[in-house]
């Protein structure tokens, strides 16, 4: 089909994929193998804190904005501040998934299910001619995405993490992520320890049910977004080094418990033993929501990371560009949306005939997509992760000056670049 542009993986960046590339003239199929939109976006809850405030108005001012507004229309707490963190909206987990998938097919984006890609077809060796699902359908395109993240499949959370710990990717039940760079046949990276002994990283954060919580915590989750609860020494568990997100690698999640209100109660560690957690008062009847078995683990990531161009385009495949945590060791929904926003532009370019863009280096988006796979090529840079709203990527903002809340100054810098737009604009 001419102009068709196929998307395998229906998370944060997917869905931004879709959405761009459809109102750019794109025929647009989305695979996804769960039954549900937007992956750990589904346990996910909190945006535009920090640098994130700044990429996402960025985003906007670009025209990519579609996704971040249907966010903003969804959230349950804006402008909170919590342990390391500023001006932060927190969305509601309940609500958001139906109204993205609402967004996204309202420009007209085909959204299949149940839908796990296990075999592609490559006739010259650098050029996908077609993929295939476990039911055995053929999906033909002239481009495609890999938005499949990094996390899991099972034997990586077994072999790495703490095993399987029944988390919202559901493997068990609908079959563990495919990469689709990886089925042709592209040598990809895996994220390492700080140490460098082992691969991957431990999702950041649990759900627990606020319904399992005292009254006093659930009050003042849904007046104010936020609940810190000290934890008595004795009962301290420090897993900050294992998380994937270390912008939350802080004492105060250490010696609290951080609670975020997302819908459910976010708690902000990658677990908890759940004997230990139900000690602590207001936690005596505490279950978990998401992972199942968070009282062991979480799920593990960071295993593929794609080898790409700063246009978002996989090495040694001509018609196969990735978003997301594909594109490298970024941490966030924010940095998933930005870089499907821009994933999703240059598939459009593509099928139009035209050479996909990159972004320049005054924008904190197109610094932060150039900036870390200059990072990942360097000694010791894939042990890092990367997040506006913390860490290395959050500090150089500051050091760069680029880190701003001034929302006119933000639109005025991106006009001045000739950027207005840009996302909207396949003719630019």
């Amino acid at each position: 089909m001419s102009g068709h542009v196929v998307i395998v993986g229906g998370g944060w960046s997917g869905c931004a994929a879709a959405v761009t590339a459809a109102k750019n003239g794109a025929n647009v199929t989305l695979l996804e193998r769960t039954d549900m939109l937007l992956g750990t976006g589904l346990v996910g809850g909190i945006m535009r804190n920090n640098g994130r405030f700044t990429a996402t108005e960025e985003c906007i001012a670009m025209g990519g904005g579609d996704i971040f507004e249907e966010i903003d229309r969804n959230a349950r707490h804006t402008n909170v501040d919590f342990p390391g963190h500023k001006h932060a909206i927190l969305y509601d987990i309940g609500t958001t998934p139906g109204a993205i998938e609402r967004l996204v097919k309202s420009f007209g984006v085909e959204v299949l299910y149940r839908r796990r890609v296990n075999d592609l077809m490559d006739s010259t060796g650098s050029h996908i001619e077609s993929i295939t699902d476990d039911a055995g359908n053929d999906y033909s395109a002239d481009v495609y995405l890999d938005t499949t993240g990094t996390a899991g499949p099972m034997n990586n959370c077994i072999k790495y993490g703490n095993g399987c710990a029944m988390c919202i990717l559901r493997c068990p039940s609908f079959g563990g992520r495919v990469s689709i760079t990886e089925l042709a046949g592209v040598a990809e990276r895996k994220g390492v320890s700080k140490d460098g002994n082992s691969f991957g990283a431990m999702s950041g954060s649990c759900k627990l049910y606020k319904e399992s919580l005292s009254d006093e915590i659930v009050k003042e989750l849904n007046e104010t977004g936020v609940a810190i609860i000290p934890i008595p020494k004795e009962l301290s568990e420090d897993h900050l080094d294992i998380k994937a997100c270390q912008q939350y690698a802080l004492p105060e999640y250490r010696d609290n418990v951080v609670l975020l209100d997302t819908g459910h109660a976010k708690l902000m560690t990658p677990y908890f033993h759940l004997e230990t957690l139900r000690k602590i008062p207001g936690f005596e009847n505490a279950r978990y929501e998401d992972p199942y078995a968070g009282g062991k683990g979480n799920s593990m990531r960071y295993f593929a990371l794609a080898p790409r161009d700063d246009t978002l385009s996989v090495e040694g495949v001509d018609n196969l560009l990735c978003a997301g945590e594909k594109a490298g060791l970024l941490v966030g929904h924010t940095e998933a949306i930005v870089t499907g926003v821009l994933a999703g532009y240059n598939a459009a370019r593509k099928i139009k005939g035209k050479a996909p863009i990159t972004l320049p280096r005054d924008t904190v988006i197109g610094d932060a997509i150039a900036f870390v796979r200059e990072q990942m090529e360097l000694p010791g840079g894939l042990s890092k992760k990367y997040t506006f709203s913390g860490s290395i990527l959050f500090e150089r903002m500051k050091e760069l000056s680029t880190y701003t809340t001034d929302i006119d100054a933000i639109k005025t810098k991106v006009e001045d670049l000739g950027l207005a737009g840009l996302f909207s604009n396949i003719n630019y």
